[in-house]
């Protein structure tokens, strides 16, 4: 059988650039934790809307509350590995 292993020198690639990498993962981290808060405040403002005599119009204030007090309690939620 022929021998495929390598001969030459092993490449590594670039080294890392660890600074964007967190600030990267950090952006995602943000966009993720935002992103399921307004899914699940869509979710129930549309059941809120569909299963009780409330209406379009109270769904929608629904909606925008649930995104207003989520959006200030998920500020403060750490985004970066310690």
């Amino acid at each position: 059988m022929a021998d495929h292993t390598p001969t030459g020198p092993i490449e590594l690639g670039a080294d890392m650039d660890y600074a964007e990498h967190e600030k990267t993962y950090s952006t995602f981290i943000t966009l993720a934790k935002y992103g399921t808060m307004v899914c699940v405040a869509l979710i129930v403002a549309m059941a809120f809307g569909f299963f009780t005599p409330a209406g379009f119009f109270s769904s929608t204030v629904l909606f925008l509350i649930i995104c207003a007090v989520g959006g200030y309690l998920l500020r403060d939620v750490p985004t970066h590995i310690t």
